[in-house]
């Protein structure tokens, strides 16, 4: 890849995750980039409207147009129309948040949601955009399993594992432990966890699959409190169907089912 598109990709990544910005400074450290290269690419991102400065010699931070390219993205592709009124519908029945993710090569990330949280009471509502972290999540399980072993560790290595002291008191962080989670997501046919994701929290999900292949999960997630182990083998029959519900209809948006980076 091109050394300076390499470098403006980092940034913009790097900004992400700072939403309150940067100095120039710590990026260039932080990213290994000689201080002068890393001023000239923030300046032509912020000729071009992705970045901008808080104020004159201040921090660095994104501007929406980012998450503007990201949705339109979505909207062009049919996401929100396709799956907008299974999600909520599902997330009716369920009361709970219910969250749609996509499979695209190596990766698995939140395009869509559906809050069915009741009024009064806790609302669990994370950020969407964001790739799923394999190891230690309903969605990120419920794909898995439905990979072999060899390729699901591949994976997972690659991303890293969580562990309880960034996600839940019940995280996996050997490989023996996650097998333990997918082998049950085989059994069941879907993925159910319990304090695994974040501390008082449950979730379950389940993969849509086209021609055999996972293209994507949905999953419902709310606290425990409301989403019981027992709330969760009732809701299973529903969940499910709504993954099977999706499946064939998917072949109407271009971004379900797309092929592996650099095949096809």
């Amino acid at each position: 890849m091109n050394l300076a598109l390499d470098r403006g990709l980092s940034l913009l990544e790097h900004l992400s995750r700072h939403p309150d910005g940067l100095p120039l400074a710590l990026m260039a450290e932080e990213l290994d980039i000689p201080l002068s290269a890393c001023h000239r690419l923030l300046g032509d991102l912020q000729h071009r409207g992705y970045v901008r400065q808080k104020r004159k010699q201040g921090d660095y931070q994104l501007t929406t147009k980012v998450v503007s390219i990201g949705l339109g993205y979505l909207s062009h592709g049919g996401i929100v129309d396709i799956a907008g009124p299974l999600l909520e519908r599902l997330a009716q029945q369920s009361g709970e948040l219910v969250r749609l993710s996509l499979v695209d090569d190596d990766r698995l990330t939140f395009v869509a949601k559906a809050q069915g949280a009741r009024q009064q009471g806790v609302r669990y509502d994370p950020d969407m955009g964001a790739d799923v972290w394999l190891s230690c999540s309903a969605s990120g399980h419920a794909w898995l399993h439905t990979l072999s072993d060899e390729r699901a560790l591949e994976l997972v290595t690659r991303q890293g594992f969580g562990t309880p002291k960034d996600y839940g008191p019940k995280a996996p962080t050997t490989v023996k432990a996650l097998l333990g989670f997918l082998h049950a997501a085989r059994v069941r046919g879907y993925a159910m966890i319990d304090e695994v994701f974040a501390p008082g929290m449950s979730a379950m999900a389940a993969p849509v699959m086209r021609r055999h292949e996972a293209i994507g999960v949905i999953s419902i997630a709310g606290p425990r409190t409301r989403l019981s182990v027992a709330r969760m083998q009732e809701l299973a029959p529903t969940l499910l169907a709504a993954a099977a519900e999706l499946g064939p209809i998917s072949n109407a948006s271009s971004l379900f089912g797309r092929p592996p980076l650099g095949k096809g």
